[in-house]
């Protein structure tokens, strides 16, 4: 017997809240043809165009490593391009292609579906009360990493 209830751990409840959102935007995505993190990745850089992979990874919440998959995969698929910063060589700056444009528009249209369906579940105040202890869970787990 653990020390802990399975139903008493609010990480089991979160982990579960994430995991429907991701399935649910899987599914949203498929008819635009892009992943999760690929969408995430074209959400990010159509709002801050020339973006560096690292800065992206942490915004998406992925692993530069992982980020840099991402990015291959959008490149192949012309849907992003990528160029050496005018002062900083080593730097890439990425940005998205008219055609990347184009998916984002189709796959943010579906994502928004899934986030507003989501919302429509809550009141104006329990949406913001929500936004407040998640934001708090993340601040708390933050401070414990930063401890351990």
């Amino acid at each position: 017997m653990t020390s802990m209830p399975a139903e008493e751990r609010i990480g089991s409840h979160l982990k579960r809240a994430e995991q429907a959102l991701l399935a649910a935007k899987t599914a949203a995505l498929k008819p635009a043809g892009v992943t999760v993190p690929q969408y995430a990745a074209l959400l990010w850089l159509g709002e801050k165009p020339g973006i560096s992979a690292a800065a992206l990874a942490r915004l998406c919440g992925v692993t530069p490593p992982t980020m840099n998959t991402v990015l291959k995969n959008l490149q192949e698929r012309g849907l992003i391009e990528r160029t050496p910063h005018e002062w900083h060589r080593n730097v890439l700056e990425t940005r998205l292609t008219e055609e990347g444009r184009g998916v984002l528009a189709v796959a943010d249209e579906a994502a928004v579906r899934v986030e507003r369906t989501l919302a429509a579940g809550f009141s104006p105040a329990e949406r913001e009360r929500l936004v407040a202890l998640l934001g708090r869970c993340a601040e708390l787990l933050d401070a414990q990493r930063g401890d351990v």
